[in-house]
């Protein structure tokens, strides 16, 4: 039975460059590194069409890649996005992060290929804490950002109390901090609604700071709970 190896995203084909130069080694060298310590049938050709951002090493292909230019995984990574990519920038199994996070190790997976995080607000806060992961990044890796717009959208039209405990469930902050930032980007919203309904106000222009406001409301969020 043929395995299938699924390609590993956002492969850094410049650091790979530079890691191989560094060491004085010429692409054939790598491709003699993979065959004699991994058995892999990888040519020079194959090492420079990495290098070049034509073609992206599996996930296999990259742990012995790695080990043969002696770096972390995550060295041949660009900056991590989704969940398998703060996965293996840890240098971490499927089934070890399943385990240490608290999910079945399948469903982990299937998680993690389709790029929506099911865990409850225990197993997401473990999540962020094994792979040292900001409440923003975590909240991008979970694929959970237009969720969390569409909870601060209601928030800040009608009670905001309302919604503490739903934005927890996806974003694991301290409570007092997360009251905090909802109650101002409450704030924050309704003095804008106020403002385009004085007196003056032109009719077509009414509610359009309130629009706007909306239709950012994740850069508002972030910049209230990191300022």
């Amino acid at each position: 039975m043929r395995v299938h190896h699924t390609p590993t995203p956002r492969f850094n084909a410049l650091a790979a460059r530079r890691l191989r130069e560094a060491l004085g080694m010429a692409p054939g060298h790598v491709a003699y590194g993979l065959r004699a310590q991994y058995g892999l049938q990888i040519t020079p050709d194959t090492v420079l069409t990495w290098e070049r951002g034509l073609r992206a090493p599996t996930s296999h292909e990259l742990t012995a890649l790695a080990g043969v230019l002696w770096c972390a995984q995550s060295e041949l990574l660009a900056a991590a996005s989704s969940l398998r990519e703060h996965r293996m920038a840890q240098d971490m199994a499927p089934d070890e992060l399943a385990r240490r996070v608290g999910v079945d190790a399948s469903a982990y997976v299937r998680m993690e290929e389709s790029g929506r995080w099911r865990g409850n607000e225990r197993q997401t806060a473990a999540l962020a804490e094994v792979l040292y992961l900001t409440p923003r990044e975590l909240l991008t890796a979970t694929g959970q950002d237009d969720e969390l717009a569409g909870l601060l959208r209601d928030a800040v039209k009608a009670r905001w109390q309302a919604y503490v405990r739903p934005v927890a469930k996806l974003l694991p902050m301290d409570r007092n901090d997360l009251e905090h930032v909802l109650q101002q980007l409450h704030a924050d919203y309704q003095s804008r609604m106020v403002a385009t309904l004085s007196w003056g106000s032109a009719s077509q222009d009414t509610g359009e700071a309130g629009r706007e406001f909306l239709e950012r409301i994740l850069e508002h969020f972030w910049d209230v709970a990191q300022g």
